[in-house]
């Protein structure tokens, strides 16, 4: 897939591959031994303990240490604590995701005037300019992964249907930037389906969320959740109502790979790969320290999964093989399928 969207202040993207230190680059960031911290909005979920995984090995490759881990559990105030104690300690750079734009302004930009270099995930806040408050945003295509789960959703709405979107509640530039790609592709592809919308705030009411979307819109023939852990709480909210409804989102987690492998009710995903843009994130990082020049924006192309290349999509994404229950539900319902033809 090619980068469709846009930076956060309309950047044309440098694709990650193209930041690379050279050898003498890389040689003199090993001898400055450089101090990290992590700043996530959580740490739990499979796309960032890839995310992490990318950042901590290619820290280590070059005698850099990932000093801290911080894990905001989504709250803004905690993120803020956490900039302004990083401030007063002795650290090189620190990488961080903001929690929604304006709030947490402030508290990046006193990290950055504290002398420490700022690399952001995703997202930079409101008022902050590259070069002069951060060094970087490097993201996945959020755009491109809205235009590819509204494409692989389609096929699944029928003429004059209805689609639901489950959006973020919070001031994100990467859900945003879903959503938005998601309407315009059905606007232009499908303008004859109906789009409705429920929003969450926390995590807790993705479920809730998508059964209002059912009551409401009689004949819901979709859902796009704009990332995949509330994509599974929406799953197991309507299972438990009895409804079955194809889901497109966005990450594959080893929940929606487990049921995408089962034909349950997530239908596709537009993949981000966190632990190749951890990597990414953590070179530009080095670059940054060494006072080399960077792309404001750095992104990477998504890859479309489906049930069918699963396993194969799950391996190239997280760097490791497929665990065993998603091979084998993958066996057992070519199986059946492979059974059902021939009777």
């Amino acid at each position: 897939m090619s980068i469709a969207g846009l930076g956060p202040h309309g950047e044309r993207a440098v694709p990650a591959d193209q930041i690379q230190l050279s050898e003498t680059d890389a040689i003199n960031a090993r001898a400055r031994r450089f101090s990290v911290a992590v700043v996530l909005h959580t740490t739990t979920s499979d796309w960032s303990k890839q995310e992490l995984a990318g950042i901590a090995a290619t820290l280590g490759l070059h005698s850099a240490a990932l000093v801290e881990v911080v894990d905001c559990n989504f709250d803004v105030d905690l993120q803020i604590a956490a900039l302004a104690r990083l401030a007063r300690r002795p650290v090189d750079a620190v990488i961080s995701i903001p929690i929604g734009n304006a709030r947490v302004a402030a508290a990046h930009s006193a990290l950055t005037q504290s002398g420490c270099k700022l690399v952001l995930l995703d997202n930079a806040p409101t008022g902050m300019l590259p070069g002069a408050d951060y060094a970087s945003v490097v993201s996945t295509d959020n755009f491109g992964l809205g235009q590819s789960c509204a494409s692989m959703l389609s096929a699944h709405i029928p003429a004059n249907g209805a689609a639901g979107i489950l959006g973020y509640g919070i001031d994100f530039f990467a859900t945003h930037e879903r959503e938005i790609a998601f309407r315009k592709w059905m606007a232009t592809h499908r303008p004859d389906v109906t789009l409705v919308r429920e929003r969450f705030a926390e995590l807790e009411g993705a479920g809730p969320a998508a059964l209002a979307m059912v009551d409401k819109t009689p004949g819901l023939s979709g859902i796009f959740a704009v990332w995949d852990v509330p994509a599974m709480k929406a799953v197991r909210a309507l299972a438990e109502q009895g409804i079955d409804i194809p889901i497109t989102t966005v990450d594959l987690g080893n929940e929606v790979a487990l049921d995408m492998a089962r034909h349950g009710m997530i239908k596709g995903v537009g993949a981000q790969l966190p632990y190749d843009q951890g990597s990414a994130a953590a070179r530009v990082t080095l670059a940054a320290l060494l006072g080399l020049p960077v792309p404001p924006w750095v992104a990477l192309a998504g890859r479309e999964v489906t049930p069918s290349d699963v396993i194969e999509a799950y391996q190239v994404i997280w760097h490791l093989p497929a665990p065993r229950a998603i091979i084998d539900s993958v066996q057992t319902m070519a199986s059946a399928k492979a059974s059902d033809a021939t009777q």
